[in-house]
């Protein structure tokens, strides 16, 4: 089993049983504010610490920047989870959950989708990849 599959694996079910329920439950056709309530509810109701809308602020070179982001919940102080209420999840959904996993720090993520009738889910590992000089492409001397 790969080291990434075990981070926080039980805590990242725990999340999806409580939007499992709330999609059965709700179905679809909702905007994503109704099911961002309605998994609050749930969520409180599991005994799943949470956050709601917590600002992810964005630094450049240190520097704290004016632009904000707000992610939907961070679950267990670690999670960071993402609703969505579209037709499918695609690269941009991935590519946003991803970006707000950079500028957290934060290491897993999950995305939902309410948008279709069974719901779609993605769980994100983010891993700070080191830098190696030497692993980087350079350009040919023909270029």
């Amino acid at each position: 089993m790969n080291e990434c599959e075990l981070i926080l694996k039980d805590e990242v079910y725990a999340i999806v049983g409580a939007a499992i329920e709330v999609s059965n439950e709700l179905g679809t056709g909702f905007l994503e504010a109704v099911y961002q309530e309605a998994l609050a509810i749930e969520l409180c109701s599991r005994r799943i610490p949470f956050t709601a809308q917590p600002t992810i602020n964005i630094a450049y070179k240190g520097v704290a920047l004016a632009k904000s982001y707000v992610s939907d919940f961070l679950c267990y102080d670690c999670i960071i989870v993402e609703i969505k209420a579209i037709k499918k999840l695609t690269s941009v959904e991935d590519a946003q959950l991803l970006n707000y996993l950079k500028a957290t720090g934060k290491t897993a993520g999950v995305l939902l989708n309410f948008g279709t009738p069974k719901l779609e889910w993605k769980r994100m590992v983010f891993t700070h990849p080191s830098i190696r000089a030497d692993s980087r492409p350079f350009a040919s001397e023909t270029e």
